[in-house]
Formats: structure tokens, sequence, C-alpha cells
């Protein structure tokens, strides 16, 4: 069977996004076998569409990992399915997705801004073994002490804080902190350098996925604990190697928005 995609992508980070109308997504082997960079598509996650349960909603979403797991949630996938679905023009839509809904916006200017989840601290929900949420917690990977802050956008995030963005050992440390014994289910692991109270650069070892170009939960939870630790304001801009997110976060109780660009890069077909 030839299976229609678009691919899209933001801030390099890439996706293939395909319409299921409610057959079976492929299988984790086959999700593998079209990530594959030389062999298949290539992309970051796979995001599969399905008609939405409430029919006043735009549209429910899954995302795969390109290692074929499947994951909560994904900000860059989040604003690229809202472009899918609503075209060019300035729009509001909801979207629906395994943890709930996402208010998204197509904006005048062309980007796209999406209300993620209220963020959650509790370990518990995030999932991460502790007896009680703390600011920070000390972890060690590959026998380096650090230290983090942990935060569900919908999906289980580790955020520490780096002197240089460019020199910090993502490559090294990321693969044994996404798989620490204190995350069940495994984590996103953001590396963190704080230019400025309204500026950050960040760095992101993908949980599936890899080190990607960005990702945007992940930016949105590093200004979360940037903010619990006093250390960023409301509205911060993130940098990350593939371009800039704007994000915004009012504090406790409050969802937090992110904002930036959804691309389409070409159509095609794929043999499922």
């Amino acid at each position: 069977m030839h299976l229609p995609f678009t691919k899209m992508q933001g801030l390099g980070n890439d996706f293939v996004v395909v319409r299921g109308d409610g057959t079976d997504p492929p299988a984790p082997d086959r999700i593998r076998a079209m990530a594959d960079r030389r062999r298949g598509i290539g992309f970051d996650q796979l995001l599969w569409l399905e008609p939405p349960r409430d029919p006043a909603h735009a549209v429910r979403y899954r995302i795969f990992n390109a290692d074929g797991s499947e994951a909560e949630q994904c900000g860059n996938g989040a604003r690229c399915i809202a472009r899918f679905v609503a075209g060019p023009r300035p729009r509001e839509l909801v979207l629906e997705h395994a943890g709930g809904t996402s208010r998204a916006r197509i904006e005048a200017d062309g980007s796209v801004t999406v209300a993620m989840n209220v963020p959650e601290f509790a370990p518990a929900r995030i999932p991460f073994l502790a007896d009680a949420p703390a600011l920070r917690y000390a972890l060690e990977a590959d026998g380096t002490a650090v230290e983090v802050g942990v935060v569900s956008m919908g999906n289980p995030h580790a955020v520490l804080q780096v002197a240089d963005i460019d020199s910090a050992p993502v490559a090294r440390l990321g693969p044994p902190l996404e798989r620490h014994g204190r995350f069940p289910n495994r984590a996103n692991i953001g590396f963190m350098q704080i230019v400025d109270r309204s500026h950050i650069r960040l760095r992101v070892f993908e949980r599936g996925a890899g080190e990607t170009q960005a990702c945007g939960t992940g930016a949105c939870a590093a200004v979360v604990i940037g903010r619990t630790w006093q250390l960023l304001d409301a509205d911060v801009t993130v940098r990350l190697p593939g371009g800039e997110l704007r994000i915004r976060w009012e504090g406790a109780g409050q969802p937090v928005w992110m904002t930036g660009e959804a691309i389409t890069v070409f159509e095609g077909t794929v043999q499922a």
C-alpha cells in the first residue's frame, strides 16, 4: 500500500505528516525504516492524524519518534499540524491529542502559536522517581554529577544549566540522562545557557530521536525551569540550533504559549 505524506519542519525539527483516516499507524519497525535518513524519508517524528472525537475540533493526532516509540506531545509538531490543517490564512483551531487539547492560532505574519500544557511538577505525573517536588534534583550520568530541574509539558523533561551551549556535553550526557533510572518513561534532556532574563540558548537531546535541531516542548520546559529558578522573565526568546522560538509563561497554573515557524517541505508517497 502506498501512503501519501507531507514532509514538514519547524526550525529544522522535521516531521512526516500522514492522514490516517481511521487506519492503524505503521508498526514500529516500519516507522524506523521510514525515518532512516539514507534509506527512507528521514524525520524526527511521524505525526499521525485521525478524525477528532469532538466534531468542533480540527483534528486528533498521535506522535511517533524515529525509533518507533510513541510520544505524548511535541511542540514543533503541534505547530506543523496546525499549519497543515488550517493552511496559510489567519485562523484559530483546537487540536486533540493524548493529553487533552491544545489551542492553536495561525498568525498574520505566517508564524504559528500554540498553547502548550500547564507545566506539571508532581514527580508521579512526570513521571520521575522522587519523594516530593523540588526545584533541583541531583543526578549522576557517565560519572558526572549534575543538577536538573524536572517538569512535564505533556511529556517528561529534565533541564540543566550550562555556561556555554557550544561546549555542552550533549552527546556524552544526553543518552544516559534520557534513560536514567529515575525516569520510568525516559525523558527529553535540555542543556540551557542563559544569556539574559529574556534570552536563552538551548540544545535538546530528545527521547527516541537523539539531539534535534529544535524541540518545542523542550523550549517550553527550559523557560519554565528558568522561571522557577527565578532566572528568567515571562517572555523569552529561545535560540536553538535550528532557529528561534518565542515562549511566554505567566506562572503557576497557566499554559505555556509558544510561537514559531511551521513550513511544508514537500509531498510524496511511501510504501507502507
